[in-house]
């Protein structure tokens, strides 16, 4: 969801912050919504990791959809290519690909009024990529945690960012690397219509971020054996920066408002500054100095638009705001749940009844009980206790309340199905009490023997 504001525009008041990200209110006939997934690459002979260089690397993968006749425009960062932008004038989705640090596969999305337009965005996604990886004989693996590959084995792309990041992390917490070079996730961006209504989703999609996380767990595997967790990816971002990340418990309190998150994210510690094309270290340092002119070595400079929205991509909780709404708590999957995610928190957030229901769940827990499922579900999953229930009781309820809010909304494909469609992966689950988890653990000890180049044979996208 592209930001509107003049990015070039310096921040002279902390009101320009607050106005930035009311921005996004819209009214309900304007809400879209905006899916992003990761995958991984592989080579399939051998099962290996791809780098960025070389003939059948990642930034020739980049240029041959760059060469094709499919629209891409390219994303320089100096004269290396990082990403890709397909604009609507080429007759398709308003799509970008981007690189993650591992050479994860990013595509983020278009914002889109339907489920079955992002169904149909991620096919035509799909397609494209492997009509130019498949010579290569590139393959994509849809899991959140690489089952295989190592920090140290992982190739690093060529990025400035990155670089910086890579150096800061390991000072403030013990898992960043993992996070950056072995996670996949799927996330969804959604709008609000006003301040109040911006509050009850966020406190809604923090609470039940744990349950989201629970139903697409299946980040099983590490280093080619299994890791004891039902969502590793989740349990690494337990350990990755304190200061950036985790359930945001002010969001609950009273007064939450646009300038309460301004304040959270002007005391997060800055990453860098983005000058003259380079990434420039201002790693640890404060944003809040840089809007007083005082930012060491920037001293009498106040920062730009572009700085403040540079520097919320560097804020990683549970939920994000920018002029919108990230929920960030899912593994990346197998195709059938990503738009199954979108539908998950469409029909929970863009019905106002379903809004409700949602929100009279979680009004009362505390926020000890929302750490609790925070910090339970990586490792339990949907059998996380949760009062006198688990977290399986809890995701059925709040499933039939997104059924409701995606049959409330009205939106049916050629075939008369409405977007209730897409929640019928996560109603199996339920129904059939199994998970995906569960799954791939089953078959790595049975089917597999062990094998962990098992997993990219069956789950390549």
């Amino acid at each position: 969801m592209p930001q509107s504001v003049d990015q070039s525009l310096p921040i002279e008041t902390r009101d320009q912050l607050v106005a930035d990200l009311a921005s996004g209110v819209k009214p309900a006939d304007e809400w879209l919504i905006g899916t992003e997934h990761e995958k991984f690459p592989f080579y399939r002979d051998g099962i290996s990791p791809v780098p960025y260089e070389g003939e059948r690397g990642i930034g020739a993968l980049l240029q041959g959809l760059l060469d094709s006749e499919m629209g891409y425009e390219p994303i320089y960062e100096g004269e290396t290519l990082i990403g890709l932008n397909q604009p609507t004038s080429c007759g398709k989705f308003a799509a970008n690909i981007s690189l993650e640090p591992g050479g994860q596969f990013e595509l983020s999305g278009a914002p889109l009024q339907t489920i079955h337009q992002t169904r149909e965005e991620i096919g035509q996604h799909l397609e494209e990529v492997k009509l130019i990886a498949d010579p290569m004989d590139i393959g994509f693996l849809g899991l959140g945690y690489s089952p295989k590959f190592s920090v140290e084995e992982t190739p690093k792309m060529p990025k400035g960012r990155y670089g910086l990041m890579r150096s800061y992390m390991p000072k403030v917490g013990e898992l960043g690397l993992n996070m950056m070079h072995n996670s996949c996730t799927v996330q969804v961006n959604l709008d609000f219509g006003s301040e109040a209504d911006m509050v009850k989703k966020f406190r809604v999609g923090l609470a039940l971020q744990p349950i989201a996380t629970a139903l697409f767990a299946n980040s099983v595997f590490k280093e080619g054996k299994l890791n004891g967790f039902h969502s590793y990816r989740s349990e690494v971002w337990r350990d990755v920066d304190a200061s950036r990340t985790g359930m945001l418990p002010f969001v609950f309190e009273d007064g939450m408002d646009f300038g309460r998150y301004v304040e959270y994210a002007i005391d997060v510690p800055m990453y860098f500054l983005y000058r003259d094309g380079k990434y420039v270290d201002v790693l640890g340092k404060s944003f809040a100095d840089f809007l007083e002119g005082r930012l060491e070595g920037f001293e009498g400079q106040l920062p730009t638009m572009a700085d403040w929205h540079a520097h919320l991509t560097t804020i990683f909780p549970e939920v994000r705001l920018k002029s919108f709404l990230e929920m960030r708590g899912a593994d990346c999957g197998p195709a059938p749940f990503l738009p199954a995610l979108s539908a998950f928190w469409t029909g929970l957030l863009y019905d106002g009844s379903s809004l409700d229901a949602a929100y009279d769940i979680i009004k009362g827990w505390t926020a000890e009980e929302r750490e609790d499922l925070r910090d339970g579900v990586p490792r339990f999953g949907l059998e996380t206790g949760m009062r006198k229930y688990q977290v399986r009781d809890v995701a059925k309820e709040v499933l039939e309340i997104s059924d409701h809010g995606l049959k409330a909304r009205g939106f049916k494909n050629d075939e008369g199905d409405d977007e209730r469609l897409f929640l019928e992966p996560l109603h199996e689950l339920i129904d059939d009490k199994w998970v995906m988890s569960d799954r791939l653990i089953d078959l790595f000890k049975t089917d597999w023997d062990e094998d962990i180049n098992a997993v990219y044979e069956a789950l390549e996208f």
